[in-house]
Formats: structure tokens, sequence, C-alpha cells
């Protein structure tokens, strides 16, 4: 399958993903929501064994599996499971627009890929048009406090970054189904502790629609959608997966209408403009790879490495 097909596959699921967390959470701890989520997932996953032990561990691997399972699903769900207590679907999507500069700094950082000026240039307009969308955006029956709801999506948001970079090194070695059975795995049991701590709900307090929701989350967004991104990324460069999240909002947004009856008002839609402008202003950005030398590091300029095709680039 094309790897921009597995991208808008992703992107709409994950795009969906905001509704059905949004109507599990109105209904059940959010903490209950991501474990059950996780362990639908990790049970999927054992159904698929013989594919899951299809990898070829390297040493110092570890780090990368510990660091991006932690940061994805543990702390990223952590985060956006709470900030969708406090904002409303659409606006948690269009946070989202700051992955792909976030992952550029990250890629940079890590990776030792090149960043421009445009992603800088990006960055800055896509996190002030986030700030600019949560000092706008009116305290309402979704939204109760947007502030605290957007912060945190953003936090989501830097995990969620961190696992794309960490995704692109082991890619290579492991299945984009093994990658899901530990995160699964690592997920269900990072979370396990966490319901001793609140109240689980009696037998005649369960909702069959909310119940159906978590198990779209665990089946068909983190299987499918990861497994849909995860195969991508390693057809492509991480700037060029990333720059596919911009459709997320997106289908939040037109789902959140559909589905959820939210109205945005004029300045929420001038504030998602202006993230909407740095992302198209980051999209200029030329990859290139920073030569790591063992005396000097330093930036060679005529080789590009890892350069995405231009109908790629273009998304």
């Amino acid at each position: 399958m094309p790897a921009s097909l597995c991208l808008i596959i992703a992107t709409f699921l994950w795009g969906s993903s905001y509704i059905a967390l949004k109507h599990a959470i109105n209904v059940y701890d959010p903490v209950l929501v991501i474990f059950l989520r996780m362990l639908t997932t990790l049970l999927i996953s054992l159904c698929l064994w013989r594919y899951i032990i299809r990898f070829e561990f390297k040493q110092g691997d570890w780090k990368y599996l510990i660091g991006m399972s932690l940061a994805e699903p543990c702390f990223y769900y952590l985060f956006e499971g709470h900030a969708l207590e406090y904002t409303s679907a659409s606006q948690a999507g269009v946070i989202v627009s700051c992955l792909p500069i976030i992952v550029a700094i990250l890629a940079f950082l890590i990776l030792k890929e090149y960043i421009s000026k445009a992603i800088v240039v990006g960055f800055t307009l896509c996190i002030g048009g986030s700030i600019l969308l949560t000092l706008l955006s009116p305290s309402t029956e979704q939204a109760p406090n947007p502030l605290l709801g957007n912060f945190l999506e953003l936090m989501a948001m830097v995990c969620a970054a961190f696992y794309t970079v960490s995704v692109k090194h082991l890619v290579t070695r492991y299945s984009p189904l093994t990658l899901i059975a530990i995160q699964g795995f690592s997920g269900s049991l990072f979370f396990a502790p966490f319901l001793f701590f609140i109240e689980l709900p009696s037998e005649n307090q369960h909702d069959l629609s909310a119940l159906l929701s978590i198990l779209y989350l665990g089946s068909c967004v983190t299987l499918g959608g990861y497994g849909m991104y995860n195969y991508a990324i390693s057809k492509v460069s991480v700037l060029t997966a990333a720059a596919y999240s911009n459709l997320i909002p997106i289908f939040a947004l037109i789902l959140s209408a559909i589905l959820l009856g939210e109205v945005l008002t004029l300045w929420q839609w001038v504030s998602i403009a202006v993230v909407f402008a740095g992302v198209i202003v980051s999209q200029r950005h030329q990859e290139l790879k920073v030569d790591v030398d063992d005396d000097n590091l330093s930036a060679d300029t005529n080789s590009l490495n890892s350069v995405p095709e231009a109908k790629e680039s273009k998304g």
C-alpha cells in the first residue's frame, strides 16, 4: 500500500479518536478508558503473535524501545486523556497542528536533521496560534477549562513527536505490529496501578456506546492507525510523515461538527488560521542531514539524505 494512503487512513482514524475518546470519558474515568484501550490492543496483538515475533534486536535498541513506550502510549495518553476533560475535541485536534514543528526540532536534536529558518518561523506561528486559540476559547460545556486542556494536549504532542523519531530509528528492524504489541503491553502495565486510585463503575453503570468507543479506540485507532503510520514511516522521512498530521484537525473538526454539534467562534477560526499558516510556512523546509564526525560536528550542505519525493512532501 502506498505510504501516502497509509498516512491518510491513519490521520482519519486519529481524527476520529478525539470524538470517540471524548464520548468514552464522559462516562468512564480517563484512566479506565486508556487502560481498557491498551488492554484491547494487547489482546488483539496476542492473536497475531506469529507476526509480532518477527524482529531483529540490536544492542542499544532497549533505550529507544523504552523511550518510545513511555512517550506513547504512557505519557501521551495520560496527557491527552485528561486534556479532553477540560477542552473540546475540535480544539484538541487543532493543537495537533504543532506536531510537525515539534518533530522537526526533535529530528534535529536526535537524528541530526537540518532545521531551516522556515521551521523556526512556522514553529513560532503554530505556538502563537495555539496560545491565541487557548486565550480566546470560551468556557463551555464541552471545554470547561480550555487553558489547562490545551496545555495538556500540547504536552501530548511533545510525546507524540518523540515517539515518531524513535519509531523512525526502530522500524527498519521491527515490524509495525511488533511495535504496536510493545505499546499495548507497556500501556496496560503502566496504567494498571492507576485503577487502584479511581472508583470503578458497578455492573449497572456501564454504557454500551461508551464501551464500543473504547473497543474502537483499541482496535481501529491504535492497531489500525499506528500500524498504518509505522509502516508508512519506514518508507518516508519523519518530517514527511509528520506533515500528514495536518489532516488530523481537519478530520476532527468535520467529525466534531457532524457528531458532537460543536460550533467554533470567529476568533477561534482566526486562531486556527494562524496555526495553519505556521504549518504551511514550515513545509517550505528542505530536509538535510547533519553529518556527525568523531572529531567535530559539521553540516555538509552538499549532501541530501532521505529527501522525500516532491509529490510526497506536498502531501
